[in-house]
């Protein structure tokens, strides 16, 4: 998938896991939601009402969740444990690893409001860690779409997967840069450009930023090379080195700590070629605080012009 124009649609990748959960559910009466009472927020309120034999809420409960989530798949049943991403990470992280991760079980973990999208709420909602925090358990996968149509698509991938999946969503409305009929496969990059003096390699809510600097840079003549890296584990590890051997030169880009999230993951690749530079940029190893969502990523320099300037700078 190559040169895709951006749409002037904007929708929440909540919306569209909640849209596609509904499907799913009715299509297969082993998919059920264990909520915990903020059903609203991560969209599981339709699911709830058409689905109620499927819908479990444990209230403010995550460990709970986890271990009834466990005790579900066990028993032949596909179900997603819904919440926010600083708790379905931090606050069971305990319950992922040893009664989910462990015993390798089908359980799939979909969050809401990762990264600093929670903004105006503050540090302590904001989810800067998860990603990184859970892709070091063994047996767990980390997906994160980059928009609407890919977060229906990756849904119904994690829900086809056997085993523990880490769905990360974000909670404001983003660009729709995908057709609906857009393939997508847990563990494959998706290219949206090809290129040759530098990579881009971005996730969630900044490829649509990383989407923006590559036209800007193909404009002034750098020729770029940009992915989506929907799946930070398993990483498309040959994605990247098509990276490293074709560019030398790497840019990642996340809503997330650059500590252990997507830059390292591509980082710990590139490192072993010993023949390419890789830039991180994400949020600083920093607390967020309570700011506009967008005042936040300038921050962290999660900005088109920052991507222009270090794409520049690379290739001088």
């Amino acid at each position: 998938m190559e040169d895709k124009n951006m749409s002037e649609i904007n929708k929440a990748t909540r919306d569209g896991f909640g849209e596609e959960i509904v499907k799913l559910g009715k299509l297969d009466n082993d998919i059920y939601v264990v909520d915990v009472d903020i059903g609203k927020s991560c969209k599981t309120g339709e699911f709830r009402k058409q689905l109620p034999k499927q819908y479990l809420n444990v209230g403010i409960a995550e460990q709970n969740a986890a271990g009834v989530a466990a005790g579900l798949a066990t028993c032949g049943k596909v179900p997603f444990v819904v919440t926010y991403a600083v708790f379905g990470s931090l606050r069971m992280c305990e319950m992922i690893r040893q009664e989910i991760c462990y015993p390798k079980l089908n359980v799939k973990i979909a969050c809401s409001h990762g990264g600093v999208t929670p903004a105006n709420d503050g540090a302590s909602h904001q989810s800067i860690e998860d990603m990184g925090v859970l892709r070091t358990i063994p047996n767990m996968t980390v997906l994160m779409p980059a928009d609407y149509n890919s977060a229906k698509k990756l849904v119904k991938a994690a829900a086809d997967y056997e085993g523990p999946v880490y769905l990360r969503f974000t909670r404001d409305a983003i660009p729709v840069i995908y057709p609906e009929d857009a393939e997508f496969e847990i563990g494959k990059a998706n290219k949206l450009k090809d290129g040759k003096d530098v990579s881009i390699i971005a996730n969630g809510d900044t490829v649509s930023i990383a989407m923006k600097a590559a036209e800007l840079l193909e404009a002034q003549g750098v020729s770029v090379k940009l992915l989506d890296m929907h799946t930070i584990k398993p990483l498309d590890a040959d994605a990247v080195m098509e990276c490293v051997n074709e560019t030398g030169r790497i840019i990642t880009v996340e809503d997330h700590n650059i500590m252990n999230g997507l830059g390292s993951a591509v980082s710990e690749v590139a490192a072993d070629t010993g023949k390419c530079v890789v830039k991180r940029i994400g949020i600083q190893d920093q607390f967020g605080q309570s700011a506009p969502y967008e005042r936040l990523l300038e921050m962290n320099g999660i900005t088109v012009e920052n991507i222009v300037d270090t794409a520049k700078a690379l290739v001088k």
